[in-house]
């Protein structure tokens, strides 16, 4: 018979504890979740590392090491660099968390999430591109081109984030359907436009209206004409907020392409999928919109906790809204190796979907102990906040940063994966980086 193999992730991805105890002999404590290395296994995961681990005793169980988490495959689209491909039919691609160090991104690391076909570039014309307001809600039914939108209402330019509701589904166990995001599903520019509100209020919003749908140019995936590619919306709350906006613009320049060039929706702090791109048409409903990828599993979870692997009826599932509170380390790079004996900066964005961030902690033992980092004010409402701060570590060897965030309603990240849910949504867990210092 030929020997099988399985690689990590694959043997991590069936069952984490048996990869613990299969590669490196480690036993997982049940209740505390820490993964109890024996000398020989210590030394065997030591020597895989390249250095010893000074915290190996803190290590959760059921986790591959970061340093061997790592992936640098990488993927070119048209005005992007360093995005990892992910799907390419449709596009998806995400960003590595090192290029995401700035302040606010640039276009060129602005991940690509897409649903479906976008339409063709050459056939799209800014000049004549129209966006039509309609509805059973909608008083004054009324077509605007961008030229229309831009003469008739006021501009306004936020900084506003924007995340994949799947972000981080790889590391849900059992594996949940999707693209397998890690971190780099998400980014923070800005974004010049008209207020939705404004629009909305100039075609007039019956007393009824409870939700607005968009519609896009994109094609669903098939190529079917018959078929959506995505139409999903927000709540009425949402829509008028000052935030959500109708963009033509992102970070001073037109929107990329892939990203929904010439005009999308942006409501930020809620799944990427509220924000349509390439947008032609908004309804003002008087029920909930029912639009493509609205109906649960999709961007859906659980009412209630499930145990992995649980099928879940679709009356039992609740829309995702608010994304939960997250942080990302920026810098430095996963793997590098710092010097015994000196202070090592390290720094990242938090975020919080409608909320804001009031802390973020930093660990170097896998989370037995914290250390408070300093966090900026975020420069508006829905945009992300950058953290600071300095470690030092007592001694060489293969040590794990780990950040986690708290926003203003006292609500922490998990330090591990939180509760399954069957489409791998909501991952918030504590991201970290791997050291070697010597």
């Amino acid at each position: 018979m030929r020997r099988q193999t399985k690689g990590l992730h694959a043997l991590y991805a069936k069952d984490p504890v048996d990869a613990d105890r299969k590669l490196w002999g480690r036993e997982v404590d049940p209740v505390s979740r820490r993964g109890f290395l024996t000398g020989s296994s210590l030394l065997a995961m030591s020597a895989v590392l390249g250095a010893s681990i000074p915290f190996a005793r803190f290590m959760p169980g059921g986790l591959i090491p970061a340093a061997l988490a790592q992936s640098e495959e990488a993927f070119e689209i048209e005005g992007k660099e360093g995005l990892r491909v992910l799907n390419d039919r449709p596009i998806n691609a995400e960003t590595p968390a090192h290029l995401l160090d700035d302040d606010i991104t640039p276009a060129r690391y602005m991940f690509v999430r897409n649903n479906g076909l976008p339409p063709e570039r050459a056939e799209i014309d800014p000049a004549t591109w129209t966006l039509e307001i309609t509805g059973e809600s909608c008083q004054t039914p009324t077509t605007f081109t961008i030229a229309e939108l831009k003469e008739r209402f006021s501009e306004h330019t936020y900084q506003l984030q924007v995340e994949c509701g799947g972000n981080g589904r790889s590391e849900y166990v059992p594996a949940a359907s999707g693209n397998q995001w890690t971190t780099g599903a998400v980014a923070c520019p800005t974004f010049t436009g008209v207020r939705l509100r404004d629009v909305l209020e100039a075609c007039g919003i019956a007393d009824d209206a409870v939700y607005i749908g968009y519609y896009g140019a994109d094609r669903h995936a098939s190529g079917a004409a018959d078929k959506e590619a995505i139409s999903r919306g927000v709540p009425m709350e949402k829509a008028l907020e000052d935030e959500s906006l109708i963009a033509w613009a992102m970070n001073g320049e037109d929107i990329p392409y892939q990203n929904g060039y010439p005009l999308r929706l942006v409501c930020g702090g809620w799944p990427g999928s509220v924000s349509g791109k390439w947008l032609k048409q908004i309804v003002v409903r008087n029920q909930k919109h029912d639009g493509a990828k609205m109906a649960p599993p999709s961007y859906s979870v659980p009412a209630n906790p499930v145990a992995p692997g649980t099928e879940v009826a679709k009356e039992d599932f609740v829309t995702i809204q608010s994304m939960p509170v997250k942080s990302l380390i920026t810098y430095p790079r996963s793997g590098i190796e710092h010097a015994q004996g000196q202070p090592m900066e390290v720094r990242g964005h938090a975020w919080a979907g409608d909320l804001s961030v009031s802390e973020v902690h930093t660990s170097i033992d896998f989370g037995a102990t914290w250390q408070k980092a300093s966090l900026n004010e975020a420069p508006n409402r829905l945009a992300w906040q950058r953290f600071t701060t300095q470690v030092e570590f007592p001694e060489a060897g293969y040590y794990e940063v780990w950040a986690r965030a708290v926003d203003e309603n006292g609500q922490s990240q998990p330090m591990v994966v939180p509760g399954w849910n069957p489409k791998g949504y909501l991952n918030n867990a504590c991201h970290r980086i791997a050291v070697q210092v010597g």
